[in-house]
């Protein structure tokens, strides 16, 4: 690998915890060091005369029971911001098919939200198609926008505008997690490379690892697509701009060395059945099901998201169940971290339409700022009244319990609490170690996030030289190449094409679009020192 330059930057201090809204006290006047990323505007306020209501359309998608458009959440906004608010939630799984076709309609909402793959396509064409409102004059008016970093904002830049705003997500990744509990039973060691990974996966699936007597387990849960990849470092990561060819170009990471030692182990680890059988098919709440239900030995874990519900379900099959994270791989160049994340999870953006009435879109920014708003431990109780107004009020949204508040599980779905229909519900805090993403387990995976947030907390993070960098023919042909190479790397996997035929396979992906991406992506990307992107 020939390369000029790598990027990788010490990790911060600590890591996230889990995420918290909260309403703005006007109290916040703190800015992150480097984080104000647009030039503060000239020009006259807008004044947002508070007896006047405006009607607010909104559209995101939502995960899990989708509250109704008239729930006790959506009173407490239009009372508190003098609205007549008109959410529309739309279940995730159909969410792209709608958006969509509301994108193609030519009439889109106040207020649209974005996934965060939607950035170098849906959003960059509708921008340059000038559909939505430039936001660079109200960033500094928000304490929650005025902490968004430089490098994050920068990625929404189109011909200069900022026309969205990111959601708050950490820039760490997934990292490998076992069963410790297997591991002392077959006398093993937390592997520190894949060929020990892929002995550990074959040890969980033919020496009987829970002693049950029973050949009911194996090693990785992997579904379609081949997710997880079980990326243990930048050098592997498939989503990664990390290697070069031979003309000194970047390539992506799912072409490159490092993707083809982990298709390997896994085509190996296919033969002794040692990871799921029908990980071609399998969808991704099911592939969490086979480790979560005891059958599989080796998943992924991260500080943020983790399911308390899934650990809970294994811990009453298994008590004594124990878990370890994997440190991030020493790769063949020497390097040893992790790609780092965008800084973001979704955005939203307001239509070109409602920008007309600037009133208006300061009242708009008043809510997604409210849902923004960050709380320490402390503020999080029904002694604060942001607090408590966002949860829907102690006793109705949420109930304390040996001091600290658990929403009631009937809330989301029956619309009860305001935190259920804000567009943006991701607390940005001032630091990413302001948040304590503990509070959100019980044992054993508090203990697990606590062990990876340590090992985060030194790591190196690899920044990729793509970050903000637009292709045209990603945005016309990016997820055709990407099915593509999923389809061939997972019939490598399956043993229905030879591992030898990689560099056939590259090929095959370059002819189809591929070498003119990488044409375009390295036109694009300008290799920036370090402390600009994370300053």
């Amino acid at each position: 690998m020939n390369r000029k330059k790598v990027w990788i930057y010490p990790a911060m201090t600590a890591l996230l915890a889990t995420s918290v809204i909260g309403c703005s006290s006007g109290d916040d006047k703190k800015t992150d060091t480097g984080a104000t990323a647009t030039p503060t505007s000239t020009s006259t306020p807008a004044v947002d005369d508070k007896t006047k209501k405006h009607t607010i359309t909104m559209m995101r998608y939502f995960t899990g029971d989708v509250p109704g458009p008239e729930g006790r959440g959506v009173k407490m906004i239009n009372e508190k911001f003098n609205v007549d608010y008109k959410p529309n939630l739309v279940p995730q799984g159909t969410y792209d098919e709608k958006l969509t076709a509301t994108l193609a309609s030519g009439s889109i909402p106040d207020i649209t939200v974005f996934q965060s793959a939607d950035l170098t396509s849906k959003y960059n064409k509708f921008a340059k198609q000038g559909a939505f409102t430039p936001l660079d004059e109200y960033i500094d008016q928000y304490p929650s926008l005025k902490r968004i970093p430089k490098f994050v904002l920068d990625q929404f830049r189109v011909n200069g505008k900022l026309y969205a705003i990111p959601q708050y997500y950490p820039k760490f990744g997934f990292t490998t997690i076992i069963r410790k509990d297997w591991l002392d039973n077959l006398g093993l060691s937390v592997p520190t490379s894949y060929e020990e990974l892929k002995k550990v996966a074959v040890a969980f699936t033919k020496n009987d690892p829970d002693k049950n007597g029973k050949n009911d387990t194996y090693g990785m849960a992997i579904g379609k697509d081949i997710n997880p990849p079980f990326t243990q470092g930048a050098y592997w990561d498939p989503t990664a701009w990390y290697h070069k060819d031979t003309q000194g170009r970047f390539i992506p990471g799912i072409i490159g060395a490092g993707r083809k030692e982990v298709v390997t182990m896994l085509a190996d680890l296919y033969k002794e059945n040692a990871i799921t059988r029908d990980f071609a098919s399998i969808d991704w709440a099911n592939t969490n099901k086979e480790f979560y239900s005891g059958i599989a030995g080796i998943f992924i874990g991260t500080p943020r998201g983790m399911s308390q519900a899934y650990m809970d379900g294994l811990m009453k099959i298994n008590p004594q169940a124990k878990f370890v994270n994997v440190e991030q791989f020493k790769a063949p160049d020497g390097s040893q971290g992790m790609l780092a994340g965008t800084g973001f999870i979704g955005f939203e953006v307001i239509s070109a339409e409602t920008g007309k009435d600037k009133a208006k879109v300061k009242r708009i920014l008043d809510i997604i700022d409210t849902g923004r708003t960050f709380f320490t431990d402390d503020k999080k109780n029904e002694k604060n009244p942001d607090y408590d107004w966002l949860y829907g009020n102690v006793g109705t949204g949420y109930d304390m319990t040996n001091g600290l508040p658990v929403v009631r599980k009937e809330s989301a779905p029956q619309g009860l609490y305001p935190l259920a229909y804000l567009p943006d519900a991701i607390a940005w805090p001032e630091k990413d170690s302001d948040v304590n993403y503990l509070l959100a387990y019980q044992e054993p995976l508090k203990t697990l996030a606590s062990d990876i947030i340590k090992s985060y907390s030194t790591m190196k993070y690899y920044a990729n030289p793509t970050n903000a960098v637009v292709s045209e023919t990603q945005l016309t042909k990016g997820a055709d190449l990407t099915k593509f190479i999923n389809d061939e790397q997972t019939k490598m996997i399956a043993g229905q094409r030879p591992i030898a035929d990689w560099d056939k396979m590259v090929d095959e992906w370059k002819a189809k679009g591929g070498e003119q991406l990488i044409k375009e992506m390295n036109a694009e990307i300008k290799i920036k020192d370090a402390k600009e992107g994370w300053n």
